[in-house]
């Protein structure tokens, strides 16, 4: 920046007698202190800080059944496809984008599982034997059948202007236990989904909170954190030269400090060098025992299910596993074939996450949550000329009514909320909206919605926006 141009806040401070920058302090000690805790004024952004009140999850794994696994097909049965297989409804079928045809039952059977006897497909048989720790939600719906905007508000709270994701919302006001790992660590195999990385910045928040993506696909901790190791410098002639680096930073910050990603770079050079061997021995799956390694299987789905214990094993605060790049579970043709070969490839390690979790005393305080970002239509979706020509037996978005289980972290156990119409179309009975799952998921770490806020822009912003109710009747 050019010497001779003013900052904002030294304008304010020349302007107007000094009454501008009395307002600003004022405005910044707001932002500071709006998590409604006093160590959010730290100088530290990342340290543990305190909740609202008492929580029952200090840490959180979200899976992302990116593209919208179908409810009817994983975990809501409905017996009726069956009797209306082929026939087409009386008052139209079911549409949401898509022309859509008759009645499609679904190509799996279901099974009741555990003593709570809730049904899972048969595509999730090692999940179901897991139901006695879960909580289904079989009444979620959100706003739109898009990909793009559901998958923003799942993440962020908002369909359509960037917000910051839920995991930066959460180490906002939470900090994290390990200052030697990030706080918020996405796992995604392959690339990016769509929307890329806008479904874990941090937005207006500080930069330090977004969440730092990983590739579980890499071969080695080298090639999974690029520069993961200094290989020309020992460890403590780098802790020298960080000193003065930053030093030289903090006296180029100085006159700066409403720069956030200023801020947040600086920050990044720390976190870089602590990062060194925690990062190397967190990532390394390599380092478990035999019988760990066999419970969770093989493929990338086995491993970053692994590397997620391992991350909130040692204090990451928000960990997020997505299935890999695009939306893969977005079946709008042979669902059956797309689905039974999706759910193979993580049904056993996601069922190992849960059960390892338990064996270890974890699952308490983890709170692990599944969802996409909407599900699917009981109505085969007719072939249409462009991108869908030709497909068959495939099933079309469907924001109306849909799925997601939680597990561990005070939530009840083999539980069932809600539920759709006889279809497994729109949900009909006790509706959870995105936003209500979202306050449920703040309340059980310890958070008002309502007051976990962050004045940007002259506003007070929250996850959840000017909406959400905690879904009281899902909490153990």
């Amino acid at each position: 920046m050019n010497q001779f141009l003013p900052t904002r806040r030294s304008m304010l401070q020349r302007c107007g007698m000094g009454f501008g920058a009395l307002t600003l302090g004022t405005l910044m000690q707001d932002q500071m202190l709006s998590s409604g805790t006093a160590e959010a004024a730290s100088a530290n952004p990342m340290a543990p800080k305190q909740p609202h009140f008492a929580p029952k999850a200090k840490h959180v794994i979200h899976i992302f059944l990116n593209g919208g696994a179908s409810q009817v097909d994983t975990f809501d049965p409905k017996p009726a496809l069956k009797e209306w297989h082929g026939k087409t409804l009386d008052g139209g079928n079911f549409r949401t984008e898509r022309k859509t045809g008759s009645i499609m039952n679904t190509p799996f059977k279901f099974k009741k599982y555990g003593e709570s006897g809730i049904e899972v497909s048969e595509i999730f048989s090692n999940l179901g034997e897991c139901v006695d720790d879960m909580t289904f939600i079989r009444s979620m719906h959100a706003d739109v059948p898009n990909h793009e905007p559901s998958l923003m508000l799942m993440n962020c709270g908002e369909a359509r202007l960037v917000r910051p994701a839920m995991g930066a919302w959460v180490t906002y006001g939470m900090g994290t236990e390990n200052q030697n790992l990030p706080g918020f660590v996405v796992l995604c195999p392959n690339g990016y989904p769509i929307t890329e990385s806008a479904n874990w910045r941090s937005a207006f928040l500080p930069g330090v909170y977004q969440g730092t993506h990983i590739d579980p696909t890499a071969k080695s901790v080298d090639e999974l954190i690029e520069h993961i190791k200094n290989e020309r410098i020992p460890k403590p002639r780098q802790r020298r030269q960080l000193d003065l680096l930053q030093q030289l930073n903090a006296k180029h910050f100085q006159p700066r400090q409403e720069d956030n990603q200023l801020e947040a770079r600086i920050q990044s050079f720390e976190l870089a060098y602590r990062m060194q061997m925690e990062a190397t021995d967190a990532f390394d799956v390599q380092r478990e025992p035999k019988h760990i390694l066999d419970m969770y299987g093989e493929g990338v789905h086995a491993k970053q299910c692994l590397m997620a214990r391992r991350l909130v094993e040692r204090g990451v605060r928000f960990v997020q596993l997505w299935h890999g790049q695009g939306q893969p579970w977005d079946n709008h043709d042979e669902i059956e074939k797309g689905h039974r070969k999706l759910a193979g490839q993580c049904d056993q390690p996601i069922a190992a996450l849960l059960k390892d979790l338990k064996q270890r005393g974890m699952l308490e305080d983890t709170l692990v949550v599944c969802s996409g970002e909407f599900g699917r239509t009981p109505v085969v979706e007719l072939p249409t000329p462009g991108a869908n020509a030709g497909k068959m037996n495939g099933r079309d978005h469907n924001h109306y009514g849909f799925t997601c289980w939680m597990a561990g972290g005070g939530v009840k156990k083999g539980y069932i909320h809600g539920a759709t119409d006889e279809f497994g179309f729109k949900a009909v009975e006790n509706k959870v909206h995105v936003h209500d799952l979202q306050a449920t998921i703040l309340h059980l770490l310890g958070f008002d919605h309502e007051q976990l806020t962050y004045r940007y822009s002259g506003r007070d912003f929250r996850l959840t926006d000017v909406h959400g109710h905690v879904v009281t009747d899902v909490i153990a």
